[in-house]
């Protein structure tokens, strides 16, 4: 969603297999009230679901941009908000396991690096230029995804991918029976 700015406190989490959530995100050029109030949703959103990161797509919205605050307590002083994020000098690769608001219960052993860089702007369009190591790199990783329409899943090994099936086929089961409702409503 770009061009029509929807209400941003009409923000609502979305799961799997939401199409929404595959879809590349495009780069933001408005940085205007709007975008501070769809930050600010964002991280209702996520404190709401007990999580540390949440990504634009993840509430229907086609924008690069994600937010997070690793303590996943309210707190203004460890939030964090990147627009239009570039991920580099990624170093040190090490498995550990992710889990996603998207996907709920489904946790699986994720391949990533332990430091890196990240590039991006702020709300108020200002340059982020910082460098860190471990869990907040690990969630600036899965978040980027999130913007490239990729998912926790689609990293996980053979093995977590069959222990997985169950869940997805459930997710899958409870989108298809919510999309009905919905055209049957109308």
């Amino acid at each position: 969603m770009v061009g029509k700015k929807i209400d941003p406190a009409a923000l609502e989490l979305i799961k799997y297999p939401d199409p929404r959530l595959r879809k590349k995100s495009v780069q933001v050029k408005d940085f205007d009230d709007w975008l501070a109030q769809v930050a600010r949703r964002m991280f209702d959103v996520m404190y709401a679901s007990r999580g540390i990161g949440l990504a634009a797509p993840q509430v229907g919205l086609n924008i690069r941009m994600f937010v997070c605050n690793e303590t996943a307590k309210p707190d203004p002083q460890h939030e964090r908000v990147f627009v239009n994020p570039v991920l580099s000098d990624l170093a040190n690769a090490e498995e550990g396991e992710e889990g996603c608001l998207s996907l709920p219960a489904i946790y699986g052993p994720v391949v990533r690096a332990t430091c890196c860089r990240i590039q991006a702007f702020d709300l108020a369009g200002q340059p982020i230029d910082l460098r860190s190591e471990d869990l907040m790199v690990r969630i600036w990783q899965h978040e980027t995804d999130h913007l490239d329409g990729v998912l926790h899943i689609d990293r996980f090994g053979e093995a977590a991918r069959l222990g997985a099936r169950r869940a997805l086929r459930e997710l899958e089961d409870a989108f298809q029976t919510k999309t009905k409702k919905k055209t049957l409503a109308r």
